[in-house]
């Protein structure tokens, strides 16, 4: 395998290893999110329009963490700028 194939290669197994990392935290969050609205709602079920709302709100912006990793990971990957110094 040269260097290229090699470079590549490792730069994906990296992107996905930082998916993977990148993506567990917010992960937990949202599971912490709909813990505490299901126990939230058990307790006041009058409130649930309230608690509904708040929950998806808060799971946009929890989504939000992930997404920019998905991004910054596809930024780096598909626009590796030590590519460059690679092919000279």
């Amino acid at each position: 395998m040269n260097d290229l194939t090699s470079f590549v290669s490792d730069s994906t197994m990296l992107s996905l290893l930082a998916i993977g990392i990148g993506v567990l935290g917010p992960a937990i969050a949202m599971g912490l999110a709909i813990n505490g609205a299901l126990n939230a709602l058990a307790r006041q079920p009058e409130a649930e329009k309230s608690i509904t709302r708040t929950l998806f709100i808060g799971l946009a912006m929890i989504e939000s963490l992930a997404i920019y990793v998905l991004v910054i990971v596809l930024i780096v990957l598909f626009r590796n700028p030590l590519l460059e110094y690679l092919l000279k």
